[in-house]
């Protein structure tokens, strides 16, 4: 039975679990005696479990074993998913359309986080599930093919470890006589991860229900926290009944996203037994340190010292919430603290916008859930930046390190800054795009920016004024639903899909 599943296409798998997930916000409405709402998910669910059956009965035995035929089908689930996705949506609300759910779901899988439906009242508690769950699962995927898929390809910031060329596949993938399957991969990946995934997800949904959180903020929170799509059900993260407590378990386990060795599967950089030996995480400490500090430092001289007490207080509440702004941002996931207002205060110049973009651009890390440019490859340039400075002082001194390490600041270095000029590049096409489509340049930079590095709360905060996504017309959406996807896959896949060199081989 494993084995007939394993031969169909990975497009017909990833269908019949959309409809089993349908059924748990089904689950769900019927426990709240929303009958009609529980009716729609299960129709749905039996609508799409129906087409994927047949499906299956009619591509049985297509399934590729070629990497790139492969990743042209996980590429594609970015397209059609979203459309299963919707049909909820578009069932459930009247005075929707279906170009706006369509768009809502490209936002959730792709673990954005933008919403058209912002409105508190708008949405069903049952939908707002929906929407976590959808963001919840489009983490789960993109951790899976991550581990699975990816290094197999030298995308996804592997080409950063290996310096060799991306889209091209590794030496020494071969099992014995054969070369490693990609479904193999994947489902092995997908069985060992999922475990820790879900597992992790429900002990922070304790903490949160522990420290007076509603059931289905909490639950969606957990979700949103883990797969950093920064998805809230109708209430801004600022606004929730955890408080402190609450922000410090979400703030432990945004950490998660800036370092692959948290999960099982293939390491990046090696498993160090000590944490602080990882260098991702040891620059992401130092950025964060340097940023919050300096966020609430330039106030520190016309605070009133003299108060005591209140005034230390005053500090540490506005620390915190620079600390925990920044992380969440750097992540990608967009929450913002509920101590944010009194970081912003001290500064008396209103939000940091700049400065939340920029951590945004620079991501979390590599063969995670989190979006922007990767802390991997920041560290490769900053290694590069290093040597060369070295060399200016010492023209006669050898790079040491080992091999790894010359790896790193050499080929990887030259692989980080491609990526990284190809990354600036889509911002400056999305955007002029957008003012094509009748998109003023500063909601035109500011919607590209959250797109592409998937941060859909960026929109809010990065202008002088919030930015309301469901203000846009339909042609800004698509081009912006395009730039969510292309954030997701990176520019380096999309460039190996479009490769007719690569579908030879």
């Amino acid at each position: 039975m494993l084995r007939r599943l394993a031969d169909l296409p990975i497009l017909v798998i990833l269908l019949a679990l959309a409809g089993l997930a349908m059924l748990l916000p089904a689950a769900h409405a019927t426990v709240l005696d929303d009958d009609r709402l529980a009716r729609i998910f299960a129709q749905s669910a039996g609508l799409v479990l129906t087409g994927a059956l047949m499906l299956a009965l009619a591509t049985a035995g297509q399934r590729t074993t070629v990497l790139q035929g492969y990743l042209a089908g996980l590429a594609a689930a970015y397209l059609a998913l979203p459309v299963v996705f919707a049909l909820p949506f578009v069932l459930a609300l009247r005075d929707t359309t279906f170009a706006n759910a369509w768009f809502e779901m490209v936002s959730c899988f792709t673990t954005t986080g933008a919403t058209l439906y912002d409105s508190p009242d708008r949405l069903a508690p049952s939908l707002h599930l929906w929407r976590a769950l959808v963001g919840w699962l489009g983490g789960f995927y993109t951790l899976a093919v991550a581990g699975a898929i990816l290094p197999a390809m030298n995308l996804g910031g592997y080409e950063v470890i290996t310096g060799r060329t991306p889209g091209r596949g590794n030496a020494g993938l071969s099992q014995i006589t054969r070369t490693a399957d990609p479904a193999e991969r994947l489902a092995r990946q997908a069985v060992t991860l999922f475990p820790p995934y879900a597992g992790i997800t429900i002990l922070l949904w304790i903490v949160l229900l522990l420290t007076g959180e509603d059931g289905l903020v909490a639950l969606s929170h957990a979700m949103s926290t883990l797969s950093t799509s920064g998805i809230s059900p109708g209430v801004d993260f600022e606004e929730v009944r955890a408080g402190f407590l609450g922000e410090l378990a979400v703030f432990a386990f945004l950490c998660l996203a800036l370092s692959r060795r948290f999960l099982p599967g293939p390491a990046i950089l090696g498993r160090s037994p000590r944490i602080v030996d990882d260098p991702e995480l040891r620059l992401a400490a130092v950025i964060l340190a340097v940023v919050s500090t300096v966020l609430v430092l330039r106030h520190l001289y016309s605070v009133d010292i003299a108060s005591g007490i209140p005034g230390v207080s005053e500090a540490l509440r506005a620390w915190w919430g620079a600390l925990f702004t920044a992380l969440s941002f750097l992540t990608t996931t967009g929450f913002e603290s509920s101590e944010w207002d009194v970081a912003r205060d001290w500064l008396g110049t209103g939000s940091p916008g700049l400065v939340l973009a920029a951590l945004a651009v620079i991501g979390g890390g590599v063969a995670t859930t989190a979006g922007g440019v990767r802390l991997l490859r920041i560290l490769a340039l900053f290694r590069l930046g290093q040597r060369e400075l070295e060399q200016v002082i010492f023209p006669s001194s050898v790079g040491g390190g080992g091999s790894d390490a010359r790896r790193l600041r050499g080929e990887g270095a030259y692989a980080a800054w491609v990526f990284f000029m190809l990354f600036a590049t889509s911002i400056g096409v999305v955007t002029a795009a957008l003012t094509l489509a009748g998109v003023e340049f500063e909601p035109a930079l500011v919607f590209g920016l959250s797109a592409l590095t998937l941060t859909g709360p960026l929109a809010e905060v990065a202008g002088g004024v919030p930015f309301d996504w469901a203000a846009l017309g339909l042609p800004a959406k698509a081009i912006l639903a395009m730039a969510m996807i292309v954030g997701r896959l990176e520019i380096l896949a999309v460039l190996a899909l479009l490769s007719p060199a690569l579908w030879r081989r």
